[in-house]
């Protein structure tokens, strides 16, 4: 749930429970996640043309805001606005293009929803306009390494910052991904990029960490990753995963992006049950209910 008395930020994320998982609460500006019986979902509003599922559906940004609208009311915790896509073989875009894409979309729900709003980017020019237009949340697929700005900005504004696992770059990412052991490989890269944030002044407590599901890996890796959240839960912080509607669901279904709503939702309760904190996904409504079943068979129905 979102308590929106933000004011508390004494609670925080990062300690490690006895199963592996973090506990406790992340403080944003505008309300605070609260882990310890449920699991947070962050939804994904895309305003680009080239996303591999959803791309030109938000081009206006009034049909982006209302969209968003309808998110939070669905029950979204959060509301993840990219204004770039990183689909394998998507094309950089300009830090003056992103901006004019998502800070319409970022002012026009800050007047009209009170959940949090993440701005999905790895630039620090863009990162700093949205967090001027009321973003709370950087979610960085690079986990600082794109822009040496990055970390800097993060830790001025306190901010929370998702750190996500990449091989290569969005444009080289699936060449015949490899790994000797994918689980160990992304869990020790996390932990490298956890210490580079706390050492450059990140609060260890608003950091979230993502394995990175379909960015440089294969179906094999995926599905690895999928069974090796609780070692990844383990590193202590608030753990997200983004399996929505991926290519390694429709390699196991067949399935175009549009025929894969249930294998999203397959794999969004598998990782709520391995110890996930946040799942990152397009279909709100379908995976909150999902995940509410999930979340009682993890934590008890609370009756």
């Amino acid at each position: 749930m979102i308590d929106l008395n933000p004011a508390d930020s004494s609670l925080a994320c990062g300690r490690a429970a006895a199963n592996g998982t973090a506990t406790g609460y992340l403080p944003t500006r505008h309300g605070r996640l609260d882990f310890s019986r449920r699991t947070a979902i962050m939804a994904i509003l895309n305003v680009t043309p080239d996303s591999f599922y959803d791309g030109g559906r938000r081009l206006d940004p009034g049909k982006a805001i209302a969209d968003g609208i309808e998110m939070a009311g669905a029950g979204a915790d959060v509301i993840d606005i990219g204004g770039e896509s990183t689909r394998p073989g998507a094309r950089p875009v300009s830090a003056e293009e992103e901006l004019e894409r998502v800070l319409p979309v970022i002012r026009g729900l800050r007047r009209e929803i009170r959940v949090p709003i993440s701005i999905d980017t790895y630039k620090s020019r863009v990162a700093r306009g949205a967090l001027a237009q009321g973003a709370d949340i950087v979610n960085d697929i690079s986990a600082l390494r794109f822009d040496p700005e990055m970390v800097g900005l993060v830790a001025a504004e306190k901010v929370p910052v998702v750190l996500m696992h990449m091989q290569g770059s969005p444009r080289t990412m699936q060449a015949a991904p490899r790994y000797d052991d994918v689980v160990r490989e992304v869990e020790a890269f996390l932990a490298l990029r956890i210490q580079y944030a706390v050492e450059r002044g990140v609060e260890r407590d608003k950091i979230i960490i993502d394995p990175g599901l379909g960015f440089g890996k294969t179906l094999e890796h995926n599905l690895a990753l999928l069974r090796g959240l609780p070692a990844l839960a383990s590193l202590g912080q608030p753990l997200l995963v983004g399996a929505s509607r991926k290519t390694f669901i429709g390699k196991i279904l067949g399935a175009e992006p549009g025929e894969r709503l249930e294998g999203s939702l397959a794999a969004a309760a598998a990782a709520v049950l391995a110890g996930v904190n946040i799942i990152r996904a397009h279909d709100v409504k379908e995976t909150w209910k999902a995940v509410r079943v999930a979340d009682a068979i993890r934590f008890g129905a609370g009756e």
